[in-house]
């Protein structure tokens, strides 16, 4: 291999060469998903997204002779550092052929351009959040990502590693077969009922005459619920409203749960579909037909993915995420979904851990997020 160059993403040409890198090395890879490309440019910040107001990255490709050989996002989110009051970098969007001087080089250019800006730790991958797709997938190679989760070779693992980088947090993937959900049918009506009963709330499916307000209010609940929890940082208003819209279209009101005191939500669970393999498809492409093609006949999707279930901090404690669940199993058997993937579950979430484990859930797949101390770099 030729000496590896760092070129920084300037040009229109430079951004379409790291795009379009995965294509090249998930080549033949069946497990691989392409990224949804517009959506992916935007989380770049190649085009316009909420989240870059307050953050600013700087795009790397590694190139040997003509060819590029990998690439990688260093971001600075002032969002995070303000509310941690740190001086946090962050990595995302890695990938490399399977090369220590190129994955070298590429980390080296990071971490150079977050030290000159003042950032003293590194932590990834992010893509460009932990609200959006994180982690580097270190075990479960067997089979494809479920929606908005991320994949990578079993060998970038060691390239990080080799840089420097160390385990911060494990985040864990469950899965669970429709016959669970039957099993604990009974458990769940008893206790759902008596939280019901004694604290007067209400449950239902999301309103399909407003999906993108109800998912604001999903979001919002996130960002009040999750204070306190390692690494979370609140969506800023823009990016609430920005997925909002993005989520509208996917969401089917039968995969939701949303749970009122008094008329006001205070509690709500999201299910995804899984449309990855109508991605796959369409290989990432939403536009002209591709879109249609992702929410045609949905009912033949039998997967879903749980991916949060969140109750207002002075309504926790009160059994309402069971409340929550009790409504959603009910649509999911009658819609017919097999599996389902909670997904994902800190490593340090005991609660939650301890919970999916004795309903029988299977962990499957995690995702490893790392950080490295910068104060030594040059």
């Amino acid at each position: 291999m030729s000496a590896v160059e760092i070129v920084p993403v300037k040009t229109r040409a430079d951004r379409k060469r790291f795009l379009l890198l995965p294509w090249k090395l998930y080549a033949g890879d069946p497990n691989w998903i392409p990224p949804l490309r517009m959506n992916q440019e935007e989380l770049l910040g190649f085009r316009k997204h909420p989240f870059y107001e307050n953050a600013e990255a700087q795009a790397f490709l590694a190139v040997s002779g003509k060819e590029v050989v990998g690439r990688i996002h260093a971001i600075i989110d002032h969002g995070h550092n303000s509310y941690y009051s740190e001086k946090r970098g962050f990595f995302g969007f890695f990938e490399s052929t399977n090369s220590d001087e190129v994955a070298g080089a590429l980390f080296d250019a990071a971490k150079a351009w977050l030290v000159e800006r003042g950032m003293t730790v590194l932590r990834g991958p992010v893509n460009p959040s932990m609200n959006y797709e994180c982690g580097l997938l270190i075990d479960g190679f067997d089979s494809p990502p479920t929606f908005m989760m991320t994949y990578n070779p079993p060998y970038y693992a060691d390239l990080i590693e080799r840089q420097g980088l160390v385990k911060s947090q494990d985040l864990l993937a469950f899965w669970g077969h429709v016959e669970m959900l039957k099993e604990l049918d009974a458990k769940l009506k008893f206790v759902s009922g008596e939280a019901t009963r004694r604290f007067g709330v209400t449950v239902r499916r999301a309103n399909t005459k407003n999906l993108k307000q109800e998912v604001r209010n999903f979001l919002d609940i996130y960002n009040k619920s999750l204070p306190g929890q390692w690494g979370f940082v609140p969506m800023s208003p823009a990016e609430v409203d920005q997925a909002a819209a993005g989520m509208k279209h996917m969401i089917v009101p039968e995969m939701t749960s949303v749970c009122e005191k008094d008329g006001q939500p205070v509690g709500v669970v999201f299910g995804l579909l899984d449309y990855n393999p109508r991605i796959k498809a369409a290989d990432g492409r939403l536009f002209p037909f591709g879109f249609l093609k992702l929410l045609w006949n949905r009912r033949a999707i039998k997967k879903i993915r749980l991916i949060s279930t969140n109750v207002l901090p002075q309504y926790q404690g009160w059994g309402l995420g069971l409340v929550l669940l009790d409504r959603l199993v009910t649509d999911v058997l009658e819609w017919g979904i097999q599996e389902v993937e909670f997904s994902w579950v800190l490593e340090t979430n005991k609660l939650s851990r301890g919970s999916l484990e004795r309903g029988g859930a299977k962990r499957i797949k995690t995702y490893r997020m790392y950080d490295q101390d910068l104060s030594a770099q040059g």
